[in-house]
């Protein structure tokens, strides 16, 4: 199989990289499930967002660097993404990027993550005839096969309600879920999924944001066809069109602020890297405090 999605992740976070230590966002995602249930692996140098608490001193001062005790787990994680397929996937982000190469890139971004943790990979998404569900397996080949598998099938009326409660009546193991879809996928979720979901699981929600209806050459996926100028240049349509979406995202938000389900927003490729970053520093952040 050609490991197009793996090379492209490969690529951004060599990109990333580059500007900063290379071991932030790897450390980050260790970092989450830190616990009793750790074993001192090694020393590495103190990078900002580091708990002070696992700073060792006597280290440190010997090598006049400020030095972080790193962890392995004893065990390790069952992992599992439950994904957005439906049409509106296929549409542009705020930043006007592709909403299904961002959501493929995010989940390649994180799933390498997983994979070099050690951890085994699911996903979950609804085909255009049936669910797909992948067991649980490690390594960048099962990755690959998930994100070529999900790209292909990105076009169906989605049920992500559905999605979620197929995984809450099969799936009997603990898991950390990522749920990747937009904000209209986030609010379609009922209170009392969310609460069940919340409790037996550990989930993050990535939202994947949409175009603004007005503005310049936007194309409705629903109608299949480009909307007209007279509607896109509307000062009054885009006022309320801001409006509702504030609204939306707003109440969605509380909604799962509730249940204390962390979340964030991606708006283009190039972010995809600081976003997964700043998603898995604030699950760390909320499991510290």
């Amino acid at each position: 199989m050609n490991m197009k999605y793996i090379i492209k992740v490969k690529a951004n976070l060599s990109i990333y990289t580059k500007k900063k230590t290379s071991n932030i966002l790897e450390g980050a995602y260790n970092s989450i499930y830190k616990g009793k249930s750790m074993n001192f692996e090694d020393l590495r140098e103190y990078v900002v967002g580091d708990n002070v608490k696992d700073i060792d001193w006597k280290a440190s001062a010997r090598s006049n660097k400020i030095l972080i005790k790193q962890y392995i787990a004893e065990k390790k994680h069952n992992v599992l993404f439950i994904l957005d397929s439906g049409k509106k996937m296929l549409a542009d982000t705020r930043d006007l990027d592709s909403k299904k190469e961002v959501a493929l890139l995010t989940t390649g971004t994180i799933g390498y993550l997983v994979d070099k943790h050690g951890d085994s990979i699911s996903a979950i998404y609804k085909g255009k005839d049936n669910i797909k569900l992948f067991p649980f397996k490690t390594g960048l080949y099962n990755i690959e096969k998930i994100l070529n598998s999900y790209e292909k099938q990105i076009d169906t009326e989605n049920d992500l309600e559905g999605l979620i409660n197929y995984v809450l009546k099969f799936i009997r193991r603990r898991m950390i879920i990522f749920i990747i879809t937009d904000i209209e996928g986030m609010s379609s979720i009922s209170e009392a999924t969310l609460r069940r979901l919340s409790i037996l699981h550990d989930v993050m929600f990535i939202n994947i944001s949409d175009a603004f209806m007005t503005g310049y050459n936007a194309f409705d996926i629903d109608q299949d066809t480009y909307i007209p100028d007279y509607i896109l240049e509307d000062e009054k349509l885009k006022e309320i069109e801001q409006e509702v979406k504030t609204k939306v995202y707003n109440q969605t938000k509380e909604k799962f602020k509730k249940y204390k389900i962390i979340t964030t927003t991606i708006n283009k490729q190039k972010d995809i890297v600081n976003d997964v970053l700043k998603l898995l520093e604030r699950r760390k952040n909320a499991n510290i405090h």
